[in-house]
Formats: C-alpha cells, structure tokens, sequence
C-alpha cells in the first residue's frame, strides 16, 4: 500500500530485456534504505526489488505490467515518481494507493496558471472507469484531486512543489501516463452496479 507521496525522483540508469520481463536498474538515494523484497511504486506501478549495488537497485517489470503501464516506454536517464510501501501506524498525508495501475491516459492540454499548472488528461471510456469531481486519483504514483471530471478527461492542479518534485514538469501533451483510479470510489461504483441489477 501507498499514500501517492512522492519521496523522490529516480533516474533510469539501466534497461535489460528478459524473454517477456523488462529488468529496470534505477539510481536514487533510497537505494541504500532499500532491502531485497521490498515493494517500491515506480511511476504508481509496485514493484519488487530484486538487486541493490551502490547507489541502484533494480525491479522487475512482467509483460502484463509492460502492456497496461508506461513502463514499457521507459528509456535510459528518464525520470520515474519513486515511493516507497507505507508503514503501518503511518499518517496517510495522499490517500490508499494500491500500486496497481487500472490504464493509462494521454495529457492533452498543459496550462500554466497563475502560480500553479493545470493537466489535463484522456483516458479509455471503454474500461468502465471512473473519476468523481473533488475525488481522489493516482497519476504516475501521485496523489491528486480531479477537477472538471468528465466521462472519458479529467483535469488536475499541481502546485510549484509538486510540479518540481515529481515527474510532471517533463510531461508534454501526447505522453502517455498510469492512472490508478480511487479504490474508495471503485467500491461505491460496484455497490451501485449491484444496487441496479
């Protein structure tokens, strides 16, 4: 489990394919507080550190992480959202991030505001998918509000300590980015589609 915080931003340091997996070797100062084992979100994706040397470690990505993610179009000295799993007993400063990405969206518009940055993205209607206005959602591990939530776009405002501290201020309209919709908001959905039948 998550809070959609970001610690920091990790730099892809190195890319090796194996048969269906994709190792990813990433440089950060957590490296050296990790252990083997431990979940680590990369981009919102959890995944298991299964190496650590100096100051990298490296995760591994399966073919189904690859095809639902953007993780299989990371490229070497890209910058990927890190957080680590939260401690129990924790305060939950997000909100219950799982780790598991539902899809990715496409940012369409960037519009900087006075003091802050509005995105803007589109995701796949057809996934049956949701946002709530003034709900929760993960983009790219982070923890946001949705505003101007439609059927298939939502839009949300990043403050300047978000916008430098986490991947956001490389994102160009047409990137590709993981969302990972509020699980609260999930569970309210499938109780209403009970509800119906």
């Amino acid at each position: 489990m998550f809070t959609g915080i970001i610690e920091n931003l990790g730099r892809v340091a190195n890319l090796k394919s194996d048969q269906d997996n994709l190792h990813v070797t990433i440089e950060s100062h957590l490296a050296s507080e990790l252990k083997i084992d431990q979940s680590v979100a990369h981009n919102g994706v959890c995944l298991t550190v299964v190496g650590i040397k100096d100051n990298t470690y490296t995760v591994t990505a399966i073919q189904e992480t690859l095809n639902k993610t953007n993780l299989g179009t990371l490229k070497v000295n890209d910058l990927v959202n890190l957080e680590r799993a939260m401690l129990l007993g924790d305060r939950l400063d997000g909100h219950i991030v799982q780790g598991h990405v539902d899809q990715t969206a496409t940012c369409i518009a960037v519009k900087e505001t006075s003091g802050s940055w509005l995105f803007t993205f589109d995701y796949d209607k057809e996934l049956n998918n949701i946002t709530i206005e003034k709900g929760s959602i993960t983009v790219n591990g982070t923890s946001l509000t949705v505003v101007d939530s439609k059927r298939n776009q939502f839009s949300v405002a990043i403050i300047p300590f978000t916008y430098e501290h986490t991947n956001f201020k490389y994102f160009k309209v047409g990137d590709a980015v993981n969302l990972e919709f509020d699980v609260l908001g999930k569970y309210v959905k499938r109780l209403l589609e009970f509800d119906i039948k």
